[in-house]
C-alpha cells in the first residue's frame, strides 16, 4: 500500500427492535487517526485499528491506533492485536476484545456475525482517477451481536462494505454523505460527495437480495437537522417527505453517524446515515482532541 494509502472494512447493524446499533471498522492506514496524520502517512501498516462502537444502553466507543507488530493479514482474515475480522463460509465473523475510550473505559468483548444475502460485484470509483474506491460487498445482510455485556445479544439487519484509497480523504474531498436503507427486498445506497476540485458525486444504487445491482435515479436531496456538533446533514427522500434522525449513533466535530427514517418510492425505511465534513477534519486543532479518544499503542506481541 502506498504512502497516504488506506483500506477500511466497514460493518454496521441495527437491532430488530430499533433500540441498539453497532458499527465496526477495520483500518489499515487509519484515516481518522491523528497519529497517522502526524506520521506523514508514510507507513499505513503502522497505523492499524479495529474500531468498535455500540449505540444504545451501555454503549461504548473503542478506537486504538496500533503499530505494525499488531497486524496480521491473509486472504480471508484481518487481525489487529486482540481483535479480528475473518471470512468464514458465507459470513463475516468479527471477534472483538477492545477497551473503551475515555470517559467510558471498560472492555468490549464478544462476537459479531454478519451474513450477507449475497455478495455483489460492484466497485465504484469515487474520483475520476480511481484514487478512492467504494466496494459494497454485502449491502443486504443479517447481523447477530453477542457481546459479554448484559443486553448486548441481539439480531437485526446489517451491512458490509469496504473503501480503498491511495491519497488522504481530505486531499480530494470537502464533504460527503452516505446512506444505506433496506428497500424493496434488498437495500438502496446513496453516495453524495463534493470534491475539492469543485466537482460532485451523486450515486444511487439498488441492490437486490441476490446481489444484483442497478443504478437508479436518486430521490431528491432532503436536508436534515444539523448534528449536535452542527455538521450539515442531508439524505435522499421522496418529494415532500422530511427524513429525520431516530437514533443518535456517533457524533464528532467533523462526523455524524445516525439511524435515519426516510421514504423511498413510497416505502418508509430506517437505515444508517453518515455525514463527513473533511474541511473540519483538516483543522490542526482537531487532532489533539481526537488523540484523547484514539490512543496510540505502538507495540504488540502475539502469544503464538
Amino acid at each position: 500500500m502506498p504512502a497516504n494509502g488506506y483500506a477500511w472494512w466497514y460493518v454496521d447493524g441495527l437491532s430488530d427492535d430499533g433500540s441498539r446499533a453497532i458499527s465496526v471498522i477495520g483500518f489499515i492506514g487509519s484515516v481518522f487517526s491523528p497519529w497517522y496524520a502526524w506520521s506523514g502517512r508514510k507507513r499505513p501498516a503502522n497505523h492499524v485499528c479495529i474500531n468498535v462502537a455500540t449505540y444504545g444502553p451501555g454503549g461504548r466507543f473503542t478506537m486504538t491506533d496500533r503499530g505494525e507488530s499488531a497486524l496480521r493479514q491473509s486472504r480471508d482474515c484481518l487481525t489487529v492485536g486482540p481483535s479480528s475480522m475473518r471470512w468464514q463460509g458465507d459470513r463475516l465473523v468479527i471477534d472483538v476484545n477492545e477497551i473503551g475510550a475515555p470517559p467510558m473505559v471498560s472492555r468490549v468483548r464478544g462476537r459479531i456475525t454478519v451474513t450477507p444475502t449475497a455478495l455483489t460485484q460492484v466497485e465504484l470509483p469515487l474520483t475520476p482517477d480511481g484514487s478512492h474506491i467504494w466496494r459494497p460487498f454485502g449491502p443486504t445482510a443479517d447481523i447477530e451481536v453477542d457481546l459479554e455485556t448484559r443486553g448486548w445479544q441481539w439480531r437485526g439487519h446489517g451491512y458490509f462494505d469496504a473503501n480503498f484509497g491511495t491519497r488522504a480523504l481530505e486531499q480530494d474531498f470537502s464533504f460527503w454523505t452516505w446512506g444505506r436503507y433496506p428497500a424493496r427486498g434488498g437495500s438502496t445506497c446513496f453516495y453524495d460527495a463534493m470534491r475539492l476540485d469543485g466537482t460532485g458525486l451523486a450515486t444511487a444504487v439498488h441492490f437486490d437480495a441476490d446481489g444484483g445491482a442497478q443504478v437508479i435515479d436518486a430521490a431528491p436531496k432532503a436536508r436534515m437537522r444539523r448534528s449536535l456538533w452542527a455538521v450539515a446533514r442531508e439524505t435522499r427522500a421522496d418529494p415532500g417527505y422530511q427524513p429525520r434522525q431516530i437514533k443518535p449513533m456517533l457524533d464528532a466535530p467533523f462526523y455524524c453517524r445516525s439511524a435515519v427514517r426516510t421514504c423511498l418510492d413510497g416505502e418508509e425505511t430506517v437505515g444508517v446515515h453518515e455525514a463527513l465534513d473533511l474541511r473540519r477534519f483538516r483543522a490542526a486543532l482537531l487532532k489533539p482532541i481526537l488523540a484523547v479518544r484514539v490512543p496510540r499503542r505502538a507495540q504488540w506481541q502475539f502469544e503464538d
